[in-house]
């Protein structure tokens, strides 16, 4: 699920690795050619800068905080992000483990 100004669909799968408090991932599918994300987590929320790019060739960039939760025995992340190029417009997204 994710707000219309943003790029992510359900086809966009995150790969996410993470090594003490440190995450990081990279993505891709639906309208992301490929795209890289790393921040940090603290307790419950995560913090991070993205990047990445789209099929018709830009590149976006911006940063959010997402929500960890355990939703239907699977993790779920409620995030709150915001592009920092283009429009700076902010946006939802929730991404599920498959």
């Amino acid at each position: 699920m994710n707000t219309d100004n943003g790029e992510v669909s359900q086809e966009t799968i995150f790969y996410y690795r993470q090594k003490g408090d440190i995450v990081w991932a990279t993505y891709e599918g639906g309208d992301i050619l490929f795209g890289t994300l790393s921040g940090s987590i603290t307790g419950d929320q995560l913090t991070f800068t993205y990047q990445h790019q789209n099929l018709q060739g830009d590149f976006k960039t911006g940063k959010c905080t997402s929500i960890v939760k355990f939703e239907n025995e699977k993790l779920a992340l409620h995030e709150s992000w915001e592009w920092t190029c283009d429009d700076y417009s902010k946006g939802t997204s929730v991404l599920v483990e498959i």
